[in-house]
């Protein structure tokens, strides 16, 4: 698998790597990536590449058979070779969005502690679907709730436990639809807030943003009917 260095710093835009393989789709692998593959609701990474002179665009990024980040060309390109060395640069402005959403949709999972059935995440709004017979009475109390989690300005943070420690703590897992990550046996959490100021703790793959006054003014949108049981609930960024 890539060294997936966007999860031990949500925040690189550059990096220097090794092209260790391409795929039968023409998909380009590093021996260290940037690039977040799309899985989880959050969509792939997209930037280019730079080496003796070229520049290669990428469209986006996705999971290889081994989880390993691959790197899709917006366009069929003569791709760097197997041993070349590059520099990744990261399309910052539509990641940090994306950082910025997910993180939003953390806080929608506190503000409406529900089982979540689904969701999805974009550069402008992001929506989880919720086991909800009944839409919320009063959208305004919710919107004042997210914003006010935003304005507090915690930290986010993560920390790892084992699939036993998750399996003795079942409440930990939100997502109905979505796997918890795993990482050589380990499941790796993501904690909003720290000590008595701690909202939530989730198993969670994705990027988030530091702190959550980083993700700014937020906007509840459409919430629709998807069946007897289920609502969405959509959430924007302003």
């Amino acid at each position: 698998m890539s060294n997936a260095r966007f999860r031990e710093d949500a925040y690189l835009r550059d990096l220097s790597a090794t092209v260790t393989g391409h795929t039968a789709e023409g998909g380009i692998v590093l021996d260290r990536t940037i690039f977040y593959p799309t899985g989880g609701g959050q969509p792939g990474d997209s930037g280019h590449l730079v080496w003796d002179g070229h520049r290669l665009e990428i469209a986006t990024t996705v999971k290889g058979a081994s989880g390993e980040s691959v790197l899709v060309p917006a366009a069929p390109e003569a791709l760097p070779q197997v041993g070349v060395k590059l520099m990744q640069h990261l399309d910052w402005e539509r990641r940090h969005r994306h950082m910025r959403v997910h993180t939003a949709l953390h806080l929608l999972s506190v503000v409406l502690p529900l089982p979540v059935t689904g969701g999805q995440i974009g550069a402008e709004k992001g929506r989880l679907d919720f086991m909800m017979p009944e839409p919320p009475e009063d959208r305004e109390a919710v919107e004042a709730a997210l914003n006010a989690l935003v304005a507090a300005d915690l930290p986010v943070s993560e920390t790892w436990i084992s699939q036993a420690e998750l399996d003795g703590t079942p409440e930990l897992v939100k997502t109905m639809s979505v796997s918890p990550p795993r990482s050589g046996g380990l499941i790796r959490l993501v904690q909003i807030g720290a000590g008595a100021d701690r909202v939530d703790l989730q198993p969670c793959g994705g990027t988030h943003v530091a702190r959550t006054g980083e993700i700014g003014g937020l906007r509840l949108g459409k919430i629709e009917n998807k069946g007897k049981q289920n609502r969405r609930v959509n959430l924007h960024l302003i």
